[in-house]
């Protein structure tokens, strides 16, 4: 295959056109079967390797989950099927099965419209770029199924679920109390944790009200969850809660809304976990965020002694950092947050947690906690644009310059953002400083502009 299916969250695409078709997943999972199977030799009593599939909600994922079960089958491999879980519990599951692999079918914050596949390595974490490639050049090759009595079988795991929070609730650490005092409001986003999150707050001995937690098929993501917490800071204020804890499709981001309804994202989320660590001697290393992080969050690490690194957008590329570094904490400001000490990949109901019992242990509110971190104005605007069109935009010199020109307005405190979407056909302008008119002034001079010089090189 000449051209990369793997973007930097896995593979993603619309439901039914490429590479999101039933003949491709079928394709993929005797592909990932044949490289993943090599590379994990059959160990006691198990006579074929195994791979673990899991999905979130979307209407999709049965024709996927098929689909790559039977490609997995075809090239003699296993298949333990999960069903509905957060990305997460598949990292946790593929380490507690012994898989060679994880799958996990979801397009994370996308709409239903969207999906895509997932893949963790037999250690809980994202598959190496090495391994993608080794896939890829096994895409190109015929499928050749293995003889009758080498397929591989498939078995569901009912008990995955119940794993899963019971993993959650153990790393919240806290005394036998637990989240006892807290009222919390829970948005699923119709997504995957709808079975699973409210579970690990309650068997917490906390209040739970829950939301968005009636999935269709269709509706995951859609006005609600991470990526819409508008509804959820409302329910907080009208249910007098403590906390509102939102969660993206596939369960892997977290956003919070503290009692008075001010919405809380991953840069703040991050500072409050750094920060408490720190203050416990328990920081190791660097704290990373990435090109996205606001100037606030960076200077009141700086103010509190915490050192703190950029690395690029992409939750890989922050964990491949802490591993480079020697650090455990990290995020994004979209609330991926990764707690490396708790667990190999990010998790909303871990994060949630991990501010939770900062709340418990301190006895202050999620407002209290978080009242000192400056927040630097900042304009992200979205420009849709044809595909391969971002990339080729980025190195544009008129606006190139104009960039220069935006940075040399603002100063020290200023800065601009070109980043070109990982999972969509779209590049993302980020302006940041200190004067909000500035910073609208100049996202909307940087965005107009990227809209002209599309419209000249399409």
């Amino acid at each position: 295959m000449t051209e990369s299916v793997f973007g930097t969250d896995g593979i993603r695409g619309r439901v039914g056109q490429s590479p999101m078709t039933p003949d491709f997943a079928l394709r993929l999972g005797y592909a990932a079967g044949r490289v993943l199977a090599s590379d994990q030799p059959a160990t006691g009593d198990l006579v074929r390797p195994r791979v673990l599939i899991g999905k979130d909600t979307r209407l999709s994922g049965y024709m996927y989950e098929s689909a790559l079960e039977s490609g997995f089958a075809a090239a003699g491999v296993d298949v333990l099927l999960v069903g509905p879980l957060p990305t997460p519990g598949i990292a946790y599951l593929t380490r507690t099965f012994r898989a060679a692999s994880g799958v996990v079918i979801s397009a994370s914050h996308n709409p239903h419209f969207d999906n895509g596949f997932k893949f963790f390595s037999p250690y809980g974490q994202k598959l190496s770029d090495a391994i993608e490639a080794r896939i890829e050049d096994q895409l190109s090759e015929p499928l050749i199924c293995v003889t009758s009595g080498q397929l591989g079988r498939a078995s569901r795991v009912d008990s995955a679920a119940g794993r899963y929070v019971e993993f959650c609730k153990s790393t919240a650490r806290m005394d036998l109390g637990g989240l006892r005092g807290l009222k919390l409001v829970v948005d699923c986003a119709n997504g995957s944790t709808y079975h699973v999150a409210p579970s690990v707050f309650s068997e917490l001995n906390a209040e739970v009200v829950t939301m968005a937690a009636e999935p269709d098929g269709q509706n995951i993501n859609a006005a609600c969850g991470s990526t819409d917490p508008h509804q959820l800071a409302k329910r907080v204020t009208a249910e007098n809660a403590d906390v509102g804890i939102a969660f993206d499709g596939d369960g892997d981001r977290c956003i919070m809304v503290d009692h008075t309804g001010r919405v809380v994202d991953g840069d703040e989320i991050l500072y409050v976990i750094a920060l408490a660590r720190h203050q416990k001697n328990e920081l190791s290393g660097p704290v990373v965020g990435t090109l996205m992080t606001n100037l606030g969050l960076v200077r009141a690490f700086e103010q509190s002694g915490i050192r703190f690194e950029r690395a690029a957008v992409g939750d890989r590329y922050v964990f491949e950092r802490l591993q480079a570094i020697g650090g455990r904490i990290g995020g994004e400001t979209s609330g991926h947050i990764l707690c490396l000490d708790r667990a190999t990949t990010g998790d909303g109901a871990v994060t949630a947690l991990q501010v939770l019992a900062v709340m418990i242990e301190s006895g202050r509110s999620l407002a209290e906690l978080t009242n000192s971190l400056m927040h630097y104005p900042h304009s992200l605007i979205n420009v849709e644009l044809a595909p391969g069109q971002a990339e080729l935009l980025m190195r544009n010199g008129e606006i190139r310059s104009e960039i220069n020109q935006a940075e040399a307005a603002m100063g020290a405190d200023g800065r601009v953002v070109l980043r070109a979407s990982g999972t969509e056909p779209k590049l993302r302008v980020m302006v940041e400083g200190a004067d909000r008119d500035q910073v609208n002034y100049w996202a909307n001079h940087l965005a107009e502009n990227v809209r002209a010089q599309a419209a000249v090189t399409a």
